[in-house]
C-alpha cells in the first residue's frame, strides 16, 4: 500500500472540455470529422515569436526544432477564412460565453471584471497562425470532493486547435474542421492526494461541465490532464487520458518511473495506450502569452451576470428523478445521463414507471447480448409495446422478443402473446408441481415459462408454483 503522503504527492488537473455552439471566433458550425470532401489545403512552416515578456518559450522553441511542414485541409462546411488564418477574428462567441460564465458560478469561482483575449504561441502546428486564443474567464473557486475542498484557480474560454490526421518524417497534415470550437479550460489546484482523488475529482468536474447541457459528447469532446510531483521530483504533467477508469493506474505507474529514472527537469509527457507514458516536450512557461490586438475587451456586467440561469447539476436531476417516480437511483442517474425523455413516456402511458425505465434501458442491452446485434429500438418502438402493455394486450416478459421483431422488420403478433386464461395456466401449473414434487420452484419456473413465454407474468408464475407447493406438503 502506498504511503502518498509519505511520498509527497501532489497533483492537479487541466480539464478540456469543448461547447456545443458554433466557433469562438466565427460564424461556422462545430462540425468535428465533416466528411465534406471539398477542401482547400494550404502549407505553413512556423517560427517562434517572442512573447509579451520579451522571450521565447522554451516548448514552442523545442516544437520548431523539428522544421515539418504543416498542411491544412479546410472544408467549406466547416471552415472559412478565419481558420485560414486570412480574415481577422469576429468578436466572441457570446453564447460560449454564457456557458463558462455558468461553470464559474457552478464551481464558486470569481468572474474577471474584464475579458481579455490574448495569444498563446503554439508551433506544433495545430494552430494554423501559430498561436491559439485564450481568454481568462474566472478565478479562485472550488469544488467539493469526498476528500475535501479542492481550488479552481483559474476558468478559461479558448478556441480548439485542429485536428493532426496524418505524420510523416517530415510533415504533419491537419484537418481545421476542429479548429476553433469553444472550449473551456478549468484548472484545480495541486490539492488531489492521490490517484482515487484525481479520479474522482475529474468525474466530477466533468458532471459539472455536462450539466450545462451544452457541451460536445463522445472521444475526444472532454481531455483530462495531470500535474503530478513527488518529493525530490520535479512537476510532470501527463496528457492523453481518454477513460477517466485509467487514471489511478496511469498515475501508479509514473510514479514508479519517477523513483526509477529521477528526471532533473519538468517536462510533459504522452499517456500511451498500455498506460505507460514517454517524453513528450519541455513543459510551457508564461513567456508564450501575448495580448490580442483584433478582438475588443469585454467587459462582465452586472447585468450580463445576473441575465446567467445557473444548471441544476446532473446528480441533482437524478435525485429528483429517483424520488419522483420511485425507482432506484442506477436508473435515475441513466435516465439523466443519456437524455431520455422519462416525463414523456410516464405522462403518455398509464405503466408502472419502473416498467418503463427497465424497457427503455435495459431491453436495449440485452437484446444486444441476446441477439448479437448493434441495433437499437427507436422511439417509435418503445411507443409501440408501452401501447400494447397499458392496453394489457401483451405481458411484459413478450417486450424483448417485440422489440427485436420490429428491428427485424416484423409486425408483432399478438396472438402469440394474447395473454392466457387464468384457470388453464392454474391447471398447468398446479398439475406441474403434484408431478414434480421436491423440485424447486426455480426449477419449475422454466418449464411454465418455456410454454407460456411473454404471455404470462413471471413474478405472477412463481408466486403461483410456490401456492401449489404449499398445497401439496
Amino acid at each position: 500500500m502506498v504511503d502518498y503522503e509519505k511520498l509527497g504527492f501532489k497533483a492537479g488537473l487541466e480539464c478540456h472540455q469543448q461547447l456545443d455552439t458554433k466557433k469562438l471566433f466565427c460564424n461556422c458550425p462545430s462540425l468535428v470529422n465533416d466528411q465534406n470532401p471539398n477542401f482547400a489545403e494550404i502549407k505553413r512552416k512556423l517560427t517562434v515569436t517572442e512573447g509579451e515578456l520579451g522571450k521565447k518559450d522554451v516548448a514552442a522553441e523545442f516544437e520548431a526544432k523539428k522544421q515539418k511542414i504543416s498542411i491544412y485541409q479546410a472544408k467549406e462546411t466547416s471552415s472559412c477564412l478565419v481558420e485560414l488564418d486570412e480574415e481577422p477574428p469576429h468578436p466572441l462567441n457570446q453564447e460560449a460565453l454564457k456557458i463558462a460564465l455558468q461553470i464559474a458560478f457552478m464551481v464558486n469561482a470569481k468572474i474577471v471584471p474584464e475579458v481579455q483575449v490574448m495569444r498563446k504561441i503554439v508551433v506544433d502546428g495545430s494552430n494554423v497562425s501559430g498561436f491559439q486564443r485564450t481568454a481568462l474567464i474566472a478565478r479562485n473557486g472550488y469544488i467539493e470532493t469526498s476528500k475535501g475542498k479542492v481550488g479552481i484557480p483559474t476558468i478559461y474560454l479558448e478556441e480548439e486547435a485542429a485536428k493532426k490526421i496524418e505524420e510523416t518524417e517530415t510533415t504533419v497534415t491537419y484537418s481545421l474542421d476542429r479548429l476553433g470550437i469553444p472550449l473551456i479550460e478549468l484548472s484545480t489546484s495541486p490539492d488531489l492526494k492521490d490517484p482515487e482523488q484525481v479520479q474522482e475529482a475529474a468525474s466530477l468536474i466533468g458532471m459539472i461541465f455536462r450539466s450545462t447541457e451544452k457541451v460536445k459528447r463522445g472521444i475526444g469532446s472532454i481531455r483530462q490532464d495531470v500535474n503530478l510531483s513527488i518529493k525530490d521530483h520535479p512537476r510532470i504533467e501527463l496528457k492523453g487520458f481518454q477513460d477517466l477508469r485509467s487514471i489511478p493506474k496511469v498515475i501508479e505507474n509514473e510514479i514508479e518511473r519517477m523513483q526509477k529514472e529521477k528526471d532533473r527537469i519538468s517536462h510533459v509527457r504522452k499517456v500511451e495506450p498500455n498506460l505507460a507514458s514517454s517524453f513528450l516536450r519541455p513543459m510551457p512557461g508564461s513567456s508564450r502569452l501575448y495580448p490580442e490586438t483584433d478582438i475588443p475587451h469585454i467587459k462582465i456586467t452586472k447585468q450580463m451576470t445576473e441575465q446567467i440561469k445557473i444548471p441544476e447539476l446532473i446528480t441533482e436531476r437524478a435525485v429528483n428523478v429517483e424520488r419522483k417516480y420511485n425507482i432506484s437511483p442506477q436508473y435515475a442517474r441513466e435516465i439523466i445521463k443519456y437524455n431520455i425523455p422519462f416525463d414523456y413516456y410516464t405522462e403518455k402511458y398509464k405503466i408502472d414507471p419502473k416498467i418503463i425505465a427497465h424497457t427503455l434501458l435495459e431491453i436495449p442491452k440485452e437484446i444486444q447480448r441476446r441477439y448479437k446485434t448493434e441495433k437499437k429500438p427507436k422511439k417509435g418502438d418503445f411507443e409501440t409495446v408501452f401501447s400494447l402493455l397499458e392496453k394489457k394486450q401483451i405481458q411484459r416478459e413478450a417486450v424483448i422478443e417485440i422489440l427485436q421483431g420490429i428491428l427485424e422488420g416484423k409486425k408483432p403478433d399478438l396472438d402469440r402473446y394474447s395473454t392466457e386464461d387464468l384457470s388453464t395456466l392454474e391447471e398447468f401449473i398446479k398439475d406441474l408441481v403434484n408431478k414434480n414434487k421436491g423440485v424447486s420452484a426455480s426449477g419449475l419456473m422454466g418449464d411454465v415459462m418455456k410454454k407460456y413465454r411473454g404471455k404470462v407474468d413471471g413474478a405472477f408464475v412463481l408466486e403461483l408454483i410456490k401456492k401449489y407447493q404449499r398445497d401439496t406438503e
